[in-house]
């Protein structure tokens, strides 16, 4: 599946687009998103990113990397991956422009899954480990 048919399915994720997450990279059970850092839209009062645009991050690229398998079947009318708890630790600030966070698959099973995203910058500073875990369930459309 070519990277232009999993951001043309993302498009539809009003959240997604609408704090500038990019997908750069999607595959089964992986991903690779980006997103900008805007001071006068990411910081806090003091000074530094807030810790929602990280969790954000981290939370969008999950769902690339979860739903992947169903958008290259065709089923993304009939399943969907959402968030069942996520745990995110902290560890610095980013030093630099960019928040960079990859997703990869601990464990998949037929509607549970572990997912592990680290979000660093372009300068490999590590600013947070977020662990989530997906619930897949059947659509009723």
């Amino acid at each position: 599946m070519k990277i232009d048919d999993v951001r043309k399915y993302f498009e539809g994720d009003r959240y997604l687009t609408m704090t500038g997450v990019i997908v750069e990279e999607a595959e089964d059970g992986r991903a690779v998103c980006t997103v900008d850092i805007v001071p006068e839209n990411h910081f806090n009062k003091g000074g530094v990113v807030q810790g929602g645009v990280t969790y954000t991050l981290a939370d969008c690229t999950f769902a690339v990397a979860s739903n992947y398998s169903f958008i290259d079947r065709g089923e993304t009318d009939r399943f969907i991956t959402v968030s069942q708890s996520a745990n995110i630790t902290y560890f610095s600030p980013p030093k630099g422009k960019k928040l960079i966070c990859t997703a990869e698959a601990v464990s998949r099973g037929r509607v549970s899954s572990v997912y592990r995203m680290e979000v660093k910058d372009e300068l490999d500073t590590n600013v947070a480990l977020m662990i989530g875990n997906g619930y897949t369930i059947e659509l009723d459309r």
